[in-house]
């Protein structure tokens, strides 16, 4: 391929339109280590990689790859692939949507989840998302009224980790949490203005007197907005609020940070 204004590579492109996401159930990955992770054995298919003569020298593997999951390998020249995406780096992919059903991941009884609430900015969500992955988490929530998993975006910023854990897209918040309580996980929010100290609840894993969340049971943490964090009906729906201790001047932590370190205490906790 060596026309950058050719038609298949106009319909690459406007796979960073949600609207063409969702009227083609198809979306864009971008750069070698996402490719890499979406060629791997049990992700979701894979309908065509697009890689310059350099990248395919480079990257064997992801080429060998894809051809064995029964992708179509297409090579393209620098443009080509810089006109599908700014972050190409030589390489794309379109593949099926991900998405799993709230129901079919509380039967493999999860132990630890990652609920996103009003999360709105795509390199958040995707930042949390591999944070879950990276601490062991079973699945990742995205409630209605959170940023698309698959935004360009969020999906680079998930570095991959997007194939490796179920993600449930669209719930809203009351019934996902209560989902999730059903099942037998305990329901934490992260606040700021939290009842309890993480810190403090690491000290009693195991033996948590009454009233206070023992982080070795199943747990399910509800992490808010970027700028509000959780509203109070939010917090409501929750078993406990608990906090990030801060030990510095630092007025707060973001998003991603806090959930990270959460997401990270469960992880230490279940071991």
């Amino acid at each position: 391929m060596t026309n950058p204004r050719a038609d298949r590579v106009k319909a690459v492109r406007a796979l960073a339109s949600r609207s063409v996401r969702r009227r083609t159930g198809t979306f864009l990955v971008e750069g070698p280590q996402a490719v890499r992770e979406a060629v791997a054995p049990g992700s979701p298919r894979v309908h065509d990689v697009y890689v310059t003569v350099d990248a395919a020298a480079r990257y064997p593997e992801i080429v060998a790859a894809a051809r064995d999951v029964g992708a179509r390998v297409r090579n393209g020249t620098p443009d080509v692939l810089d006109a599908m995406s700014a972050d190409a780096q030589g390489v794309v992919a379109v593949v099926d949507q991900v998405g799993a059903g709230l129901d079919d991941v509380l039967t493999r009884r999860p132990r630890l989840v990652a609920v996103l609430a009003h999360v709105r900015d795509p390199g958040n969500a995707g930042t949390v998302l591999r944070a879950a992955d990276a601490a062991g988490a079973d699945a990742v929530v995205l409630t209605a009224s959170s940023v698309d998993v698959h935004n360009p975006k969020t999906v680079r910023s998930t570095a991959g980790s997007l194939f490796h854990l179920p993600v449930v897209p669209g719930p809203e918040l009351p019934d996902a949490v209560g989902a999730l309580r059903s099942a037998g996980l305990t329901v934490l929010a992260a606040a700021g203005s939290g009842e309890h100290d993480l810190d403090d609840l690491l000290d009693v894993v195991g033996a948590a007197p009454a009233g206070v969340p023992d982080l070795s049971r199943p747990t399910a943490w509800v992490f808010g907005n970027e700028a509000w964090g959780l509203r109070d009906e939010d917090l409501a729906l929750a078993d406990a609020t608990v906090r990030v201790p801060l030990r510095g001047r630092a007025e707060s932590l973001n998003l991603a940070t806090a959930a990270t370190v959460c997401l990270y205490a469960s992880g230490r906790a279940h071991r």
